[in-house]
């Protein structure tokens, strides 16, 4: 594992997700899903958000429209929250979500509205 790109893919992954978010899931890390950590940290932030041709505002948003595709809800959920720090507004993802239904199926848009739904209201709820 390159250590440069290990620690700038670990800075970015902080700023974006939250530096709390993700030093829960290294603490949580065991033998067994320790290296998952390492490699998504590694090749995921590192590597590809790290490369400066896309803005992260735009990583989000891709972000977000591949997972909602995918059916992933757990980690659209926490792109959501990273998309709002990375400047996406609640209108973008909404349009976001729109396109998904769109071309990948009503279904995943519906439950792409019920994950956005949810996290804004986490997120709201925190901020009272």
């Amino acid at each position: 594992m390159s250590k440069d790109v290990f620690e700038r893919g670990l800075a970015i992954r902080k700023d974006v997700l939250g530096k709390e978010f993700v030093e829960k899931s290294f603490a949580a890390a065991d033998d067994f899903n320790r290296p998952m950590q390492e490699l998504v940290t590694e090749y995921c932030w590192g590597a590809v958000w790290g490369r400066e041709d896309l803005p992260r505002k735009t990583r989000s948003m891709l972000n977000l429209a591949m997972l909602s595709c995918l059916n992933r809800p757990h980690e659209l959920k926490t792109h959501i929250k990273g998309a709002l720090s990375n400047g996406v507004s609640r209108e973008e993802i909404r349009e976001i979500f729109l396109q998904v239904a769109i071309y990948a199926g009503v279904p995943a848009g519906v439950d792409s509205f019920r994950i956005g739904r949810e996290t804004f209201a986490e997120l709201d709820a925190a901020k009272a």
